[in-house]
């Protein structure tokens, strides 16, 4: 039988990116949401690296040039998401008894979050908001919405204060 007084390790997810959004909704969730008294919590921090667009007349046998754009786009594409998880990891570092394990995944941010957060069975899933309004977010569509509607986790959105 279980011990009823043993508390349950937590995985938090949180979704980062290159704004100063994630990394202020990362910041609340270390000060409102892990527990630094016990060793239960895990933090992941989860980037979506995107998908390069496919430029198919750039493309084509032995087009040296297609080759050479094509890697300096993927070197530079995995140097931001190494940028960015070193950034959201030094955010964590003065955490005494908190896991920080990190997670880059390929393609659309709203997929790669979804997906994720099941995988890892998250108990909860934190993230930042741009803060668009309708129309912006009508064009662009908001990663924060498709997230809340689509993960069966709990899901904690973090707006940024604006500076006064």
């Amino acid at each position: 039988m279980a011990d009823m007084g043993a508390v349950q390790e937590r995985k938090i997810v949180v979704a980062i990116d290159e704004g100063k959004e994630s990394i202020y909704a990362l910041t609340w969730a270390i000060k409102n949401v892990v527990s630094q008294n016990s060793s239960n919590d895990t933090i992941i921090l989860l980037y979506a690296k995107p998908q390069r667009a496919v430029y198919s007349t750039l493309d084509g046998p032995g087009n040296l040039f297609s080759s050479y754009v094509i890697m300096s786009m993927e070197k530079y594409s995995k140097e931001v998401a190494d940028c960015v998880i070193e950034k959201a990891k030094r955010v964590c570092k003065g955490l005494q008894n908190v896991k920080v394990e990190t997670m880059i995944e390929n393609g659309d941010a709203r997929e790669v979050i979804c997906d994720a957060v099941e995988k890892i069975g998250a108990d909860v899933l934190v993230m930042g908001t741009h803060g668009y309004g309708m129309i912006k977010r009508a064009f662009l569509g908001s990663v924060s919405t498709h997230c809340a509607q689509n993960v069966k986790c709990p899901v904690l959105i973090v707006k940024k204060p604006k500076s006064s």
